[in-house]
């Protein structure tokens, strides 16, 4: 080798050692454990399909025109028509996302294929010329394909739209991705796909295009533009990939093949994280890192918000999506989902917060109050139920006292113990009673402490309707607490500032059963080492902290039993005379109809202007929950009563998720100029406002005002001192037939299983 040779190949190896070195830190310094270490995508499938109609007009615009989500690539789901168009559409059958099947005269246009082997009967896109969809668009129209989602926008007249339409200026994606799902069943009708998306390629951008067909992909391996990325889709494990005739599993097992024609894969969420059969997390695979290992990026899909997923994440999207892209081992290249707004908190606000931020950091606003400890994972008031709340960063431990038949106080949700444990199917089952004051059921203070103690606790189901269950694993654990114990439980926790004990039924209790719950409650605070423990006191009766305010000096919280659209001066200022704080119900700041926002109030402000701390209770993670405007994530609410609402303090049962939105970066680090759009208050009537006006829910009876007559009461009665009536008992239990379906909800819930 001449000496220029051998110059030149040593300035080679110096420049690829320095590239490699360059390479190396820069993976180093990224915070981000994705293939090329930049944040991962957002892909938002069918546009915002978690609220309006898959693919639609609306969907797409919501994402980058109201959300302001400017990173996010759009998905669409390709079919082709009788003459060849593309058109984005969910599925082949036109009536899953369409009107096609209410149409008079579309009968004879209703087919059976033959799809990868599996008969299917519907209207098919290949059946109907884009012509054909065009000249009927008045009546053929998108309509939202999942029916747990919201309906009222289905009258809007939304026609399907094509490639060519969602590639015009007037969407101008921030980047295209194109799934084709079926390009076998096309070419079986002589329509060509690959000619399809080529042409496409010529027109325009496309960042990704995907396809769970290996021959597909190959075929336009060579016709691609440099800049689009082929993705191979796996289906599920055992299902067979029809033009290689392998299962999507043993595929997975030899991610070298697919390298040779595609530069990444989108696989579901469970080829990652797979869940047991009672929807437990078991450990990650190693696909992600697999893939990355051979140059190929992961995409996850299979996201959507109002959906059951593993009970390890309490219902809270936000934490599912941290467990792909910030786990601290490994992050997912891309997600695709329903709901774009949630991914892309997590990326922007909610990511890399454990390494930036001490566990006491954060804002002091909004207060975070558990309802009865975290009654959201476990049992609520039970020693799991608190400990859970302290571990999770709760500010404030709240307990619902009630009184036992021997006079001991403890904390429990009621006063009616069918609600939270299993005494129906106990040797109790026979005390059940009827009680105008209290409804029906089997109390607290027809047990003793020692009886109440024998029970099985219960965890809340309130959505079973909706098939949403809370860590059945723990459903039945636990155990209660008596209010000195919950005390200094409480008082020796340094996570925790304070206790908000709820003091409830005491007129009743003193005039009917003998029993002073208020002072009970007194003497166990005047005899507890409390440890600057900050100690709050609630009652819906104002006679309650009347006489606690004569007779102690800690923060007495009035809480407004109904939803108010307002409140007289006059009513507030009574309210100051014996309140430090004010609790109401998220109806009070944004009310609303059938889930739907229809407006903000000025309660909080006007409470606030008389120096009253104001909470709003009770918030869960359950998309059921919450108002459709808040896109089915527990975040997005949290912030609207926070940034858009202005309480100063939440009641959860679930606490966790609450400290987490008050130390996201968005809010804990940004001034308000600075903080992203999408983590602003969504406009408090905007879907409301999006509806054709018939489509929108009856109006409903405006909400009360708020008035001295709602609060004023005369002081609790002195404790007449008899024993509690004696139940009728006749060996069974006594049933009251119009409330026989609440309690078995509840017996279904306590024996539903794992």
């Amino acid at each position: 080798m001449s000496r220029f040779g051998l110059l030149l190949c040593i300035l080679l190896l110096l420049l690829w050692a320095a590239l490699a070195s360059a390479q190396g830190s820069r993976n180093r310094s990224s915070v981000w454990q994705t293939l090329d270490g930049n944040a991962p995508l957002v892909v938002a499938r069918g546009g915002f399909s978690g609220v309006f109609p898959d693919s639609s007009e609306p969907a797409y615009n919501l994402i980058t025109r109201v959300l302001g989500l400017l990173n996010v690539v759009y998905w669409c789901d390709v079919q082709l028509t009788k003459d060849g168009a593309g058109i984005c559409f969910p599925d082949l059958r036109l009536e899953n996302g369409s009107t096609v099947d209410r149409l008079p005269g579309q009968e004879n246009k209703r087919n059976t294929y033959l799809i990868n082997g599996v008969s299917m009967e519907g209207w098919f896109t290949v059946d109907f010329t884009l012509d054909d969809l065009g000249n009927i668009s008045c009546k053929f129209i998108l309509k939202q394909g999942v029916y747990s989602r919201p309906d009222k926008f289905d009258g809007l007249s939304l026609p399907i739209l094509t490639v060519q339409d969602l590639i015009s200026q007037q969407f101008s994606p921030p980047g295209l991705w194109l799934n084709i799902q079926h390009d076998a069943f096309f070419r079986q009708r002589n329509l060509s796909m690959r000619s399809f998306v080529i042409s496409v390629f010529r027109s325009a951008i496309v960042d990704y295009v995907s396809s769970p067909e290996v021959n597909f992909l190959r075929s336009i391996l060579a016709r691609k533009p440099s800049r689009t990325k082929l993705v191979f889709r796996f289906l599920g494990q055992d299902e067979v990939e029809p033009s290689i005739n392998q299962t999507y599993g043993s595929l997975s097992r030899n991610l070298t093949t697919i390298k040779a024609f595609a530069s990444g894969i989108l696989v579901p969420k469970s080829y990652i994280w797979p869940v047991d059969e009672n929807l437990y997390l078991q450990p990650h695979t190693s696909l992600v890192l697999d893939a990355h290992a051979e140059g190929l990026e992961v995409f996850a899909s299979d996201f959507a918000n109002d959906v059951p997923f593993a009970y390890n994440f309490s219902y809270d999207p936000v934490a599912e999506y941290l467990s792909f892209i910030d786990n601290g081992e490994f992050s997912v290249d891309g997600v695709i989902s329903d709901f774009a707004i949630t991914p892309t908190e997590a990326i922007s606000c909610f990511s890399h917060i454990d390494n930036n931020v001490s566990r006491d950091s954060g804002k002091a606003i909004p207060l975070v109050i558990s309802s009865n400890g975290s009654s959201g994972d476990y049992p609520g008031c039970t020693d799991l139920a608190y400990e859970g709340a302290m571990s999770d960063g709760a500010d404030v431990l709240g307990c619902p006292v009630q009184m036992s038949k021997d006079g001991k106080p403890f904390c429990l949700g009621s006063v009616n113990l069918i609600d939270s444990t299993t005494v129906a199917q106990s040797e109790f089952s026979n005390l059940t009673t009827s009680i105008p004051e209290l409804g029906d059921g089997i109390f607290t203070f027809s047990l003793t402490w020692s009886q109440i103690l024998s029970l099985t606790p219960a965890i809340s189901n309130p959505y079973t309707y909706y098939e949403l269950y809370r860590n059945p694993k723990f459903k039945n654990a636990g155990k209660y607490m008596a209010l000195p114990d919950f005390l200094l439980l409480a008082s020796n926790a340094s996570s925790v500032s304070g206790v908000l004990i709820i003091v409830e039924n005491a007129a009743y209790l003193a005039e009917n059963q003998g029993l002073s719950v208020t002072d009970a409650v007194l003497d166990v605070l005047h005899n507890a080492s409390l440890n600057n423990l900050k100690v709050m006191i609630q009652s819906t009766n104002s006679s309650v902290l009347i006489k606690l305010k004569e007779e102690s000096n800690y923060e007495l919280v009035y809480k407004v039993d109904e939803d108010i659209r307002d409140a007289d001066n006059s009513t507030i200022r009574e309210i100051k005379k014996f309140a430090d704080s004010v609790v109401i119900s998220k109806a009070s700041v944004f009310p609303n109809v059938e889930k739907y926002l229809t407006g903000k109030t000025d309660v909080v402000q006007k409470l606030q202007a008389f120096e009253l701390k104001v909470y709003a209770e009770v918030f869960q993670n359950e998309f059921a929950s919450q108002a459709w405007d808040f896109f089915s994530d527990a975040n997005v609410e949290i912030n609207n009563f926070v940034m858009g609402g202005g309480v100063d303090g939440i009641i959860t049962e679930f606490p966790r998720t609450a400290v987490q939105y008050r130390r996201n970066k968005c809010y804990l680090g940004l001034s308000e100029g600075e903080i992203p759009q999408f983590m602003l208050p969504v406009d408090s009537m905007g879907l409301w406002s999006a509806m054709e006006p018939q489509d929108q829910p009856p109006a409903q009876a405006p909400k009360p005002v708020l008035t001295n007559a709602d609060v004023v009461e005369p002081p609790l009665p002195p404790v007449v001192s008899k024993a509690a009536p004696t139940p009728k008992q006749n060996g069974q239990p006594k049933v009251v037939a119009f409330n026989f379906p609440s309690y078995l909800a509840v017996l279904i819930a306590t024996l539903a299983p794992f």
